[in-house]
């Protein structure tokens, strides 16, 4: 017979391990199998009602981690706010000192600092406790996402940063001056760089960042184009020396009008003379070689030099 689902008010929403509740009599163990709990790992249990998110995966990770541990890198910019930084699925991203016998094991990346400030305090967040771990600060988390993840998907974390004001470029000057001579100083500046806080989704920020990094000039994100009459058009990326534009077709659909919004929009901005291309979310994943061709010959045709 399957365990009756038991629920002391004092565990609900929360994540803790299983002896440690068992010890004080507030489940047994054949409660604990019940369906009012999850099993995130040996020992971890959490609540089943909780979202399945990066989130509840730093928290169960942070239960088994030593003293002054900080939660690091997409993970810690996942607890600021970024919520495309990671998911449930994804390894949880920590910086430990070097000599710390902390070790990578599934679900858990443990990443070696030679030199490592203490995690800044940050506004409006509740001390370090298993519902709020200890994080880097957003410019440190944007730094180390710089140097641990693939630039295009760093620099979506960035601009994200960015884009909400949880960082600034002053703060990320100086992070990335502070840690210059560290292994990827480079790699983040150059992260830094590519960074766009007009980018309105994560996916157009990989997109900039692939055409950039596949030698076309760098576009920008959302440039305003003024029309005759007054009207004011957004295009996702666009080069406004040459009038080309590019469209990231792929957050339109759960609208069924948006679609037509959207063409009526960039019928307006050919009219003004410009040039536009779309690129859709599958061709992004499977056919970049000839997004990236398209955009070339669409530059070159307006009178850019290479």
């Amino acid at each position: 017979m399957p365990p009756v689902a038991h629920r002391p008010a004092s565990l609900a929403g929360q994540v803790f391990r299983g002896s440690d509740v068992v010890r004080r009599g507030l489940l047994t163990v054949h409660q604990l199998r019940s369906s009012a709990w999850t099993r995130l790992h040996h020992d971890v249990y959490a609540d089943a009602r909780l979202e399945r998110d990066h989130g509840l995966a730093c928290r169960a990770v942070a239960l088994r981690l030593p003293p002054g541990i900080p939660i690091a890198g997409p993970s810690a910019a996942f607890l600021h706010g970024v919520t495309h930084a990671a998911s449930f699925d994804d390894e949880v991203h920590v910086s430990a000192a070097q000599g710390s016998p902390l070790r990578s094991r599934r679900g858990l990346r443990v990443h070696t600092s030679l030199r490592r400030p203490p995690p800044a305090p940050v506004s409006g967040w509740p001390p370090a406790t298993p519902m709020a771990p200890a994080r880097s600060d957003p410019a440190l988390a944007a730094w180390e996402s710089a140097v641990w993840l693939e630039p295009a998907r760093a620099v979506s974390i960035v601009d994200t940063l960015l884009a909400r004001g949880l960082t600034s470029r002053d703060a990320l000057a100086e992070v990335a001056g502070r840690n210059a001579d560290r292994p990827g100083g480079s790699r983040a500046r150059c992260v830094f760089g590519l960074a766009d806080p007009g980018a309105q989704s994560p996916a157009e920020s990989r997109l900039r960042v692939r055409l950039v990094l596949a030698g076309l000039p760098r576009p920008v994100a959302h440039h305003p184009v003024r029309l005759p009459g007054g009207v004011v058009l957004h295009p996702d990326l666009a080069w406004p020396e040459v009038r080309v534009a590019v469209e990231y077709d792929g957050h339109w659909r759960s609208d069924p009008d948006q679609l037509h919004r959207d063409r009526r929009r960039l019928n307006l901005l050919v009219g003004a003379g410009w040039l536009v291309l779309h690129v859709t979310s599958r061709r992004l994943r499977q056919d970049f070689a000839a997004v990236v061709q398209e955009v070339r010959s669409a530059l070159l045709s307006r009178g850019w030099q290479p």
